[in-house]
């Protein structure tokens, strides 16, 4: 199964997911100038970022809308890095947060479960109902595909409705109960269903109750860095160090931004950005 896939590159090389939300801000001016084309310019940025830390990373994430601002050469780039880890058969996320239900959920389960901008797991949005989860769930039954499903973010706004009282407990609660129940039947050798949840790492004060509530799922958790979550805080939402991934996009990509001689050595910050992440999360591999 694809879960236990993870689960063995986490071992192996730490919890760290990079997230690669790569805009023409974040690459050199050398580096655009070189390409003629925007999806050229990407990609080739996107590559230097994967080849210098792929040992040291359990999983890429790719948030779709960065590529989309670009229009249909940001598009370009979106498959091209994903075409590049898969040949290079290192594992990604498509961060594209569907909601929509019937015949058109089954076409976005299509359009990136397949064909140019197929990943090996997805995230989806699950507020509209349950029935904007179920179009997924044929793709999962060979164990090749995932679904991140949002259950407690880490936005101010998740208050507006993540967190409403329904009887008598919040709202996530009462999402996450009926993710772990359509996810039993996904469970993985590593004891981890195919079905896992986003849970933003900046809300720590519910982290050991969401651990131990949802012991089957794997999580993929937002909001280190930049969104201020911290090491010591993410690690609460792990399980005997795994368990789940820590996203960090800007964080590690403009890293090299940071020293004056960043432009001569992108590829040393960035990797020494993942290391000093994966060291501060508790990584002891």
């Amino acid at each position: 199964m694809i879960i236990d896939r993870l689960y063995n590159e986490v071992e192996r090389k730490g919890n760290v997911c990079v997230g690669l939300d790569t805009s023409l801000d974040y690459i050199p001016e050398k580096m655009k100038k070189k390409y003629k084309d925007i999806d050229e310019i990407i990609f080739q940025f996107n590559k230097k970022i994967i080849d210098c830390t792929e040992d040291i990373t359990a999983i890429y994430k790719l948030q779709i809308a960065y590529y989309e601002s670009y229009g249909i050469r940001g598009l370009f780039g979106y498959m091209k890095t994903l075409e590049y880890l898969r040949s290079i058969n290192a594992l990604s996320i498509g961060d594209v947060k569907r909601g929509d239900i019937a015949s058109t959920a089954d076409m976005y389960a299509k359009a990136h479960f397949e064909g140019d901008f197929e990943t090996d797991f997805i995230t989806l949005n699950p507020y509209m109902g349950f029935d904007s989860i179920t179009p997924y769930l044929k793709y999962l039954d060979n164990g090749n595909k995932g679904v991140f499903v949002l259950l407690r973010t880490s936005n101010p706004g998740a208050k507006d409705i993540e967190y409403l009282d329904v009887a008598g407990k919040s709202l996530y609660y009462h999402v996450g109960d009926k993710l772990e129940e359509m996810g039993s039947k996904y469970i993985g050798k590593s004891g981890y269903s195919l079905i896992g949840a986003v849970v933003g790492g900046t809300h720590i004060d519910e982290a050991i109750e969401i651990r131990k509530r949802y012991r089957d799922m794997y999580f993929l958790i937002p909001g280190y860095g930049a969104q201020g979550a911290k090491g010591k805080d993410v690690s609460l939402y792990l399980k005997e160090r795994n368990g789940g991934v820590v996203n960090s996009s800007r964080g590690i990509i403009t890293a090299y931004k940071k020293h004056e001689d960043g432009l001569l050595n992108l590829e040393k910050y960035t990797r020494e950005a993942v290391l000093s992440m994966r060291e501060d999360i508790g990584y002891e591999g």
